[in-house]
């Protein structure tokens, strides 16, 4: 299934008043670089959510076993529980967060990555 791309946030009124704001007080001295590019990387709307992909329980079973390692050992590396190794293996459970980037690490260059 192919699903549908994000709307890219349109930035508020709001927003864009206080960015025009935070650029004049840069200007004049007010605020610091480092404050400005604080204020404006936060509030701008074109950050990207998340770079992670989904990945299939077949996938991370797939991973494991090229690595030659147990369910214990890959566990141990990827600092989980055997229980939710199995889990995201039978495709009980999907990663998020800093697992499925860590994964996604994994897929992209290799086990070594992270040994």
């Amino acid at each position: 299934m192919a699903k549908q791309a994000k709307k890219k946030a349109k930035t508020s009124r709001l927003t864009s008043e206080l960015l025009e704001t935070a650029h004049d007080m840069r200007a004049i001295g007010l605020i610091s670089k480092a404050a400005h590019e604080k204020i404006t990387m936060r509030h701008k709307a074109d950050i990207p959510s998340s770079v992670a992909t989904p990945i299939s329980a077949a996938k991370i079973k797939a991973l494991r076993e090229e690595a030659n390692l147990s369910q214990a050992v890959f566990a141990r590396l990827l600092n989980l529980t055997v229980g939710y190794v199995s889990q995201l293996e039978r495709g009980a459970k999907r990663p998020t967060g800093a697992t499925l980037a860590l994964l996604n690490v994994i897929q992209r260059k290799g086990i070594e990555t992270i040994l």
